[in-house]
C-alpha cells in the first residue's frame, strides 16, 4: 500500500511529532503526578480518542470545513487556550499534596474527559491530520481513506506507546515523592504554568489553507 521509503520516512517523522512535548504529554504527566497511574492511563486514552476523532474529521472532510473558515478555527483554539488555561489555574491551586483521588470512580473519567477535550480541542492536531498525514498519502497505491484511516492508527498506537512510558516513569517519581510536599507543590506551579503558557500560545495559532 505504502512505498517503503517513503512510510519509513512517516515512522521516523511521527515518531519526532509525538514525542516532541506539547499540551497532551503535559496533561498525561499532570494528572499522572496529582492523581495516580490510572488518572495518567485515562488522561492518555482520552488524547488517543481525540485523535480518533481528528482522523473521522479528516475523512468526512470536516476538518478542512474548520480550517477553511476563519470564525470557525478561532472559536476552536480560543476553546482550546481556554481550556488549557482552566485546568492550569487548577493545577495552580492544588494545596502541594498528592491526591488520594485515584480511588474514586469519578477521577478515571474525569481524567479521560480531560484528555479528550484537550486533545480535540488543539487547533494544532486539526493541522497535524490536515498537513502532514496527507504528505504521505499515494493515491495510485490503493484506497485513499483506507490509507488515511492506517497512518492515523499508526499514530494513535505511537501515541499510546509514548504516553504509557510518560506515565509508567511519572508514576514512579511521584512514588518517591510521596514524602516530600514541598517538591510537589513546585510540581503543580511548573506543570500549570505550562499549561497556562501553552493555553496562551495557542491563542497565536495560525490556521493554514494550502
Amino acid at each position: 500500500m505504502f512505498e517503503p521509503a517513503s512510510f519509513g520516512l512517516f515512522l521516523v517523522t511521527c515518531a519526532i511529532a509525538v514525542i516532541t512535548p506539547g499540551p497532551d504529554t503535559l496533561l498525561v504527566l499532570s494528572n499522572t503526578f496529582g492523581r495516580g497511574r490510572r488518572a495518567g492511563f485515562s488522561t492518555a486514552l482520552g488524547v488517543c480518542s481525540g485523535y480518533l476523532v481528528h482522523i473521522t474529521a479528516a475523512i468526512l472532510g470536516l476538518t478542512a470545513i474548520v480550517l477553511a473558515s476563519a470564525v470557525l478555527f478561532t472559536a476552536l483554539k480560543l476553546c482550546g487556550a481556554i481550556y488549557l488555561i482552566y485546568l492550569g489555574i487548577r493545577s495552580l491551586q492544588s494545596r502541594g499534596g498528592f491526591s488520594n483521588l485515584e480511588q474514586s470512580k469519578g477521577t478515571a473519567s474525569g481524567s479521560f474527559v480531560q484528555g479528550f477535550l484537550g486533545n480535540v480541542l488543539n487547533p494544532k492536531a486539526i493541522i497535524f491530520f490536515i498537513a502532514f498525514i496527507p504528505q504521505f498519502i499515494e493515491p495510485q497505491r490503493g484506497n485513499v481513506t483506507l490509507q488515511v484511516i492506517v497512518l492515523g492508527a499508526i499514530t494513535i498506537a505511537m501515541c499510546l506507546t509514548w504516553y504509557t512510558g510518560v506515565v509508567l516513569l511519572a508514576s514512579q517519581i511521584r512514588t518517591l515523592l510521596t514524602s516530600r510536599p514541598k517538591v510537589v507543590a513546585w510540581l503543580n506551579r511548573i506543570t500549570g504554568s505550562l499549561l497556562i503558557a501553552l493555553g496562551i500560545r495557542l491563542v497565536v495559532v495560525e490556521r493554514r489553507t494550502s
